[in-house]
């Protein structure tokens, strides 16, 4: 019952920690891998369901878009253009983590020119 609703919520367009967080908060399951015996990204990878790639790295790829498209209305920030730098240098490494243990093919790479097509929205 529990994984027909991850599916469900997955299907509709939700990420692994939203899903945990909708079935702790409205569904009374406070920890599906107690539930199931496994955790929501398993359930989702054995459905066909996990995301192309993985949620930390996603949502650290939004953040560039955000701030370069910040930083191309605002060409003086200087401060911003640092942090830039900074969560950009965070994403190649987290990639090179998720390329080592294959979670990303080994072929993948951050562009920012085309980061924006990665994340929808």
């Amino acid at each position: 019952q529990v994984d027909d609703m991850i599916t469900k919520f997955a299907k509709k367009g939700l990420t692994p920690s939203q899903i945990g967080v909708l079935l702790r908060d409205s569904h009374g399951v406070a920890q599906v891998k107690a539930v199931t015996g496994a955790k929501i990204l398993r359930i989702l990878r054995g459905k066909g369901l996990a995301p192309e790639i993985p949620e930390d790295l996603y949502h650290m790829i939004k953040k560039a878009v955000t701030m370069r498209k910040h930083l191309d209305a605002n060409r003086k920030d200087k401060d911003g253009k640092f942090h830039l730098i900074l969560v950009e240098s965070r994403i190649h490494r987290l990639a090179r983590y998720y390329k080592r243990t294959r979670k990303l093919p080994p072929n993948w790479r951050y562009d920012s020119s085309t980061a924006s097509a990665l994340v929808q929205g």
